[in-house]
């Protein structure tokens, strides 16, 4: 039985808002839908193996490894942030989310944004001393720093993720409550508002364009060096090595970025709802399961360290 928005919003609490979700329940949306719970899984699955292989396994305790279990930890977080609750709004038939939880997407969602778009950057610095000043990684990119860069990338992203719901708690919401996406949006949830947000509208794209440009202007900087120390690299094992770890990076920042950046720095003019969703699925669904696929369990001491916990091997040394 076919349920209209009018009837939904009479179900619910007149603060609650309307999350339209992606999905109906038309065949081909009902086949999408778990395909959704399986990359879902698939996600919250390796993700989880990502970080306790790392946590478990003294030969992966260095700041590399600890980078990469920080990258799981928020694909993990990021995931867990958006498709429960579209999937219980489909499968219990309602399609609220009260302002409290909203909220709460809201900065879970921003915060983890963040965060990753600065550890990424930091990833690739890291691969820029290992690779570039090899002899003075140790010193370069010692646990202390490691763990400072680690913590400002999470300082940063719950920053912009506090603003952010500062500034959507102190607007007025009037007239229709419905937001034209499967999870609370900032923009989306804007274009609700009877207040004028204009000027938070401008500066919330400044600091898109700061959390965004920034970090990537860090990682071209970084791998652009990089590039030029493999090409120069005499060793055919050693090149290969490092253009194999290099690329893996560089696909994970692609999809990322290329993602983010098609969401929050397009004009106004040009957006449509059912874009949004689509992109905002895949950097929010997809890349979480895509990221320890394609980043760590190809890493061979990540495979080694999975087989020792399986039973099937014994992983040697890192190094030498």
């Amino acid at each position: 039985m076919k349920i209209s928005i009018m009837e939904w919003e009479n179900q619910t609490s007149s603060s609650d808002f309307i999350l339209t979700g992606i999905f109906s329940h038309a065949p081909t949306h009902i086949f999408l839908f778990s395909l959704v719970l399986g990359i879902f899984t698939v996600a919250l699955l390796a993700n989880t193996i990502m970080v306790l292989l790392i946590y478990l396994d003294t030969r992966l305790h260095n700041p590399m490894y600890l980078l990469l279990s920080q990258l799981s930890l928020m694909d993990l977080m990021l995931i867990c942030t958006t498709v429960p609750k579209m999937a219980y709004n489909y499968l219990s038939g309602r399609k609220s989310i009260s302002v409290a939880g909203c909220e709460a997407q809201i900065f879970f969602y921003v915060s983890l944004f963040g965060a990753e778009c600065f550890l990424l950057a930091v990833m690739a610095y890291d691969r820029y001393v290992a690779i570039c000043y090899p002899l003075q990684y140790h010193n370069l990119m010692n646990w202390k720093i490691c763990g400072v860069m680690v913590a400002s990338s999470w300082i940063l992203g719950s920053f912009d993720g506090i603003v952010d719901v500062a500034a959507t708690l102190s607007f007025s919401y009037c007239g229709s409550r419905e937001i034209p996406q499967f999870f609370c949006d900032v923009s989306a949830l804007l274009s609700l508002s009877c207040t004028d947000t204009s000027t938070f509208k401008t500066l919330a794209f400044i600091c898109c364009v700061l959390m965004l440009l920034f970090p990537l202007l860090l990682i071209i900087v970084s791998y652009t060096h990089v590039i030029v120390a493999v090409i120069r690299m005499s060793s055919q094992e050693g090149r290969h090595k490092a253009f194999t770890t290099c690329t893996s990076h560089l696909l994970v920042v692609g999809m990322y970025y290329g993602a983010a950046m098609f969401i929050y720095m397009r004009p106004t003019s040009n957006r449509s709802p059912t874009q949004d969703k689509m992109v905002s699925s895949f950097y929010t669904i997809l890349t979480p399961m895509l990221n320890p696929l394609i980043y760590s369990f190809r890493n061979k001491d990540v495979a080694k360290a999975f087989s020792k916990v399986l039973g099937k091997g014994k992983p040697r040394k890192l190094f030498g």
